[in-house]
């Protein structure tokens, strides 16, 4: 009698990846009012100075741990609701109104922002070092386009640990039994802090009865761009989109999937806009089937695997670089790796990518 297989899964760790996360349109930051950003295990608050900047500060006050999203911007800095305690966009404590002095240690943690493509991203480090240059979000020509339809953004709170999001990545099987989207052509390139995915298919709610093709890339452990090609009603698509996460503490994470749609020469802005709106609803529909699964599925480290399934593995150990201190990411994940699967007459192959 053969030995059964045992589902392995681990506590996981009380660390979040490090990288850049996407919060969303940075319009939204800039209504003169301080938001809550309950991530990364904490609170966080987020607000506009007078510099037209905006500014990420700890949530919460050192002095007697009142909610500084609830406090009052002045300048480029928040009060404190509780004590009137003030903080400027460094995290200095800038003002007591009922001290002599300030003391030393009246200090709380600035976090690393960036702009970039319309939207704003954090920087988390758990070792609190700056952000990697190299790793730097890559500007998306079509968000500053007039040729483009403006950024619709959505989102969603998911139940369950990121990594079931990543797994995506290589998951290659689910695609038709989950989303009725098989693929012909599936591959994944994993290189340093970028995973690529290609996949050439058919989608009956994206491309009709078209061929769908989809380049995504993950561009650190949580913010990916999608470039695809389909149809809506017969007409044909270009879209870019968004899908993005940030972890809210280890067992749920908040997830914003967006669109960028080419206008369709000859229509009005507000039906290039409907067509926008239109492909959010159909990735919505297609997380939440996702959702589904996630609901009810159990967390399996060690998965068994067959020929017809994506380098899960692989992709595992190219994301697990997020959570180690940078000293000890290892030089093997930095190196290319390639994937391939094609469906030739049904026969289901993965293989190396040829010299």
């Amino acid at each position: 009698m053969s030995q059964l297989h045992r589902i392995e899964a681990k506590e996981i760790e009380d660390r979040y990846a490090r990288g850049w996360h996407c919060l969303g349109l940075a319009e939204d930051y800039k209504d003169g009012k301080a938001h809550t950003l309950d991530i990364f295990g904490t609170k966080l608050v987020a607000y506009q100075g007078e510099d037209k900047e905006i500014h990420i500060l700890d949530g919460y006050c050192p002095h007697m741990g009142a909610d500084l999203s609830k406090g009052c911007i002045e300048g480029n800095s928040i009060r404190c609701p509780f004590h009137d305690w003030r903080w400027d966009s460094d995290g200095k404590c800038d003002e007591i109104p009922y001290a002599k002095r300030i003391p030393r240690k009246a200090q709380i943690k600035s976090w690393p922002i960036s702009e970039q493509n319309n939207l704003l991203f954090i920087w988390n480090d758990p070792e609190g070092n700056p952000p990697i240059e190299e790793q730097a979000i890559p500007r998306v020509e079509a968000s500053f386009s007039d040729d483009w339809a403006d950024w619709e953004v959505a989102d969603l709170t998911i139940n369950t640990n990121c990594r079931e999001l990543i797994d995506n990545i290589a998951d290659k099987a689910h695609f038709g039994p989950v989303h009725e989207s098989p693929n012909t052509f599936f591959s994944n390139r994993f290189e340093a802090h970028v995973a690529e995915q290609t996949m050439i298919g058919n989608s009956p709610r994206l491309s009709g009865e078209s061929q769908l093709k989809t380049v995504a890339t993950y561009y650190g452990p949580a913010y990916q761009i999608t470039e695809m090609t389909g149809e809506m009603d017969g007409m044909p698509i270009h879209s870019i989109l968004l899908n993005c996460h940030v972890p809210i503490d280890r067992d749920s994470f908040q997830l914003r999937y967006g669109v960028l749609v080419q206008k369709v020469p000859g229509l009005t802005a507000e039906q290039n806009r409907e067509i926008a709106q239109g492909y959010i609803q159909l990735a919505q529909e297609a997380f939440f089937e996702d959702v589904a699964i996630w609901d009810t599925k159990v967390r399996v480290d060690n998965p068994i695997l067959c020929d017809g399934d994506g380098p899960v593995y692989q992709l595992r150990k190219w994301y697990d670089q997020f959570y180690v201190d940078a000293a000890d990411v290892k030089e093997e994940v930095k190196e290319r790796q390639y994937f391939e699967y094609i469906d030739e007459k049904h026969e289901e192959k993965l293989e190396a990518e040829p010299a």
